[in-house]
């Protein structure tokens, strides 16, 4: 293997050849071309019309990385400035290259390569669960009040029209989820990965209910400590740095939005066994997540590693085989994909505005 590797190495043209066919069979090559730090045309195939996204690689060995690990060898050449767009955006490189390696997903070997992927996973447990969290959100508040909406949802927004803007579309959110939950003054209500609270908060304010918010971050923890504080409902607000498993009670609602995708795939059945053991008999428990569409896609390697480690996009299937056996019913399921197209086109133009 060593000597094979060590030859492609000396000879990257028939790498790039490889990558062109996929780009080929995958039907993007006309849109997708590479170019070596010479300008010359590597991978792809020349058409009447300029291709939508034109890299330039500088790397010599990024065409081996691409073959071994594609998400993760062309996100981290970008970060590191051995990958550079001549023409395109990055939205656009990220929509042909996921269209690519669909192609791969498709594959005879894609079965064994994701149960390979499950087996090598380590578990998330309890100690591993908090590591990850803070890994990802205990960067300071600032930062993420740099592209977040007012309240602080970190999640896909509610956009019946497609114009609302960001502030808007956040605040029909929480009025869409609590129309789902049916609230009523002075009941009980358990946010699980609760965030910097504001869920919580304004589900107190608006709709009278007793919330309680749980948090794996302290820095959440903190921000949301402050904001309730602030409330005018702080008497009927309390937030929990603790993991959900090792949390105890009866609810009469239970709301977790944008926390299922830290479980893991073989979380997900321990998951709805303790929202199903926390909910009263005659209670209502939200789960707001992102899915995929298929069980094969749900870990992404570059968003493993820098992004959301441990963590896994599920299937509706994967989730609906979970809740069965939890002793809960399904009676409501509602599908926000273009929603959050417009939530991450807004993060992303209030993010690129802050930049210096």
């Amino acid at each position: 293997a060593a000597t094979w590797i060590t030859a492609h190495m000396r000879h990257p043209s028939l790498l790039w050849a490889v990558i062109s066919q996929e780009l080929s069979w995958a039907g993007v090559s006309l849109d997708l071309h590479f170019h070596d730090r010479r300008g010359r045309l590597v991978a792809g195939e020349p058409g009447v019309l300029p291709p939508r996204v034109i890299v330039r690689a500088d790397d010599p060995l990024l065409p081996l990385r691409i073959l071994m690990n594609p998400s993760l060898a062309i996100g981290e050449a970008y970060v590191d400035g051995r990958l550079a767009l001549e023409a395109g955006s990055l939205v656009e490189l990220l929509e042909l290259g996921t269209q690519a390696t669909k192609q791969r997903a498709d594959s005879p070997m894609a079965p064994l390569t994701e149960w390979l992927g499950q087996v090598v996973r380590p578990p998330n447990t309890i100690r591993r669960a908090a590591r990850n969290a803070r890994h990802h959100y205990d960067i300071p508040t600032e930062f993420y009040r740099l592209f977040l909406d007012r309240r602080m949802q970190y999640s896909c927004a509610y956009f019946p029209t497609g114009t609302e803007g960001l502030d808007e579309a956040q605040a029909l959110k929480i009025a869409h989820i609590a129309s789902k939950l049916a609230l009523k003054p002075e009941l009980s209500l358990l946010d699980i990965g609760c965030g910097w609270g504001a869920l919580a908060i304004e589900l107190a304010e608006k709709a009278g209910v007793r919330s309680t918010g749980l948090t794996l971050a302290p820095e959440q923890f903190a921000e949301a400590e402050r904001q309730a504080e602030q409330s005018s409902a702080r008497s009927r607000i309390a937030f929990q740095l603790a993991d959900y498993r090792k949390w105890s009670g009866l609810y009469d609602r239970i709301v977790s939005v944008g926390m299922l995708e830290h479980v893991g795939k073989a979380g997900l059945p321990g998951y709805f066994r303790q929202l199903s053991r926390m909910l009263k008999p005659d209670g209502i428990a939200l789960v707001h997540a992102i899915g995929c569409w298929d069980g094969r896609s749900g870990h992404n390697p570059w968003i493993d590693r820098y992004i959301f480690p441990g963590g896994y996009i599920p299937a509706l299937s994967e989730v609906i085989e979970a809740l069965e056996h939890s002793g809960l019913k399904l009676l409501d399921t509602e599908i926000l994909r273009l929603h959050y197209a417009f939530t991450l086109a807004h993060w992303s133009a209030r993010f690129e505005a802050q930049r210096d």
